[in-house]
């Protein structure tokens, strides 16, 4: 990291037997100061902390005009998200698959993320943009033509941006019951940019299931779950936008696997000081407690956070 941008908020997740202190003394920034110079050397002081399994720091923007610094940890004997090691094999995309990625970035610009005015309820992201769209709308024929070779690509490629783009391109695939293991698969990936495409196909996916109930598109909760342990904020925030669609039933099975592998995740963002993103964790932990989503985000309007996380933090001691 370079020592331009300043730190307008300090946010932290994962921590449990640690206290902020000792990590904001190892982590030798506080608010105002400049970003650490060395991401790795910071990361590494982190790491050595008793009790610490492993540490991640990531920049997001922004806090008026400075940056939010997350400082993850994962402790020893905390819930852990397993990634699977990077595949070996050199299978490769057919250029028409490319080809036509290429056009979309150049249409959609690089960030690939979704904008209110996309349209999920088709099973796949359709853009609010028309020249954007009219490429995405072609990706189904051409995932339907090629569903092979990016499904090998996904499983066997060493190429971490081919298997993002196989992974996006399946999401488009004309059958989405064929998909959705698929999709779920990606969710595991080492790279950050295959987890990304898989959560945001997921998430299209989920909105055309609730729409479609006969449709056969089942989408299981676990890996999404597990994912809000990632020491990855990006990871974890695509997690609860996925399972905030997941949970509009409040499907009471689904409700449980979150008390039981994800809670403490989500009591961390709920938390945050940065309301845009803790409000998504927040309203999403609030399913866990007998309150509706009306009285929900009434809390959250008054600024009574505890009201809700308290009771989702009993209602896991319950059950134990």
């Amino acid at each position: 990291m370079t020592n331009g941008p300043r730190i307008g908020l300090l946010e932290f997740f994962g921590l449990n037997k640690i206290s902020e202190a000792s990590v904001r003394k190892a982590l030798a920034v506080r608010e105002g100061d400049y970003l650490p110079r060395s991401k790795g050397d910071a990361e590494e002081r982190l790491d050595n902390l008793p009790g610490v399994v492993a540490s991640h720091l990531e920049v997001a923007c922004c806090e008026g005009h400075d940056t939010i610094l997350f400082v993850g940890l994962e402790e020893k004997g905390a819930h852990h998200f397993e990634l699977r090691a990077a595949p070996d094999g050199d299978a490769t995309l057919p250029e028409e698959v490319t080809t036509l990625y290429r056009k979309f970035l150049d249409a959609a610009g690089s960030t690939g993320r979704l904008a209110p005015s996309d349209d999920l309820t088709q099973g796949h992201v359709l853009s609010g943009d028309a020249a954007t769209r009219d490429l995405q709308l072609q990706m189904t024929p051409v995932a339907d033509r090629y569903l092979a070779d990016l499904r090998r690509v996904l499983h066997d490629s060493s190429d971490e941006a081919q298997r993002a783009i196989a992974v996006f391109f399946l999401s488009y695939a004309p059958s989405k019951t064929t998909v959705v293991d698929d999709l779920q698969y990606g969710l595991r990936d080492a790279d950050p940019g295959v987890r990304a495409n898989a959560a945001r196909g997921l998430k299209a996916l989920a909105v055309f299931a609730r729409l479609n109930p006969n449709s056969g598109v089942k989408i299981e909760p676990t890996w999404l779950i597990e994912m809000l342990n990632s020491l990855s904020v990006a990871d974890r925030e695509r997690a609860v936008d996925d399972l905030e669609i997941l949970t509009e039933g409040r499907n009471p099975e689904t409700l449980d696997q979150i008390r039981d592998r994800g809670l403490p995740a989500l009591a961390d963002m709920a938390r945050w000081k940065s309301l845009s993103n803790a409000l998504p964790a927040f309203l999403l932990l609030g399913r866990l407690t007998p309150l509706s989503d009306a009285q929900v985000q009434d809390a959250w309007s008054r600024g009574d956070r505890q009201s809700v996380i308290a009771p989702a933090l009993a209602s896991a001691r319950k059950r134990k």
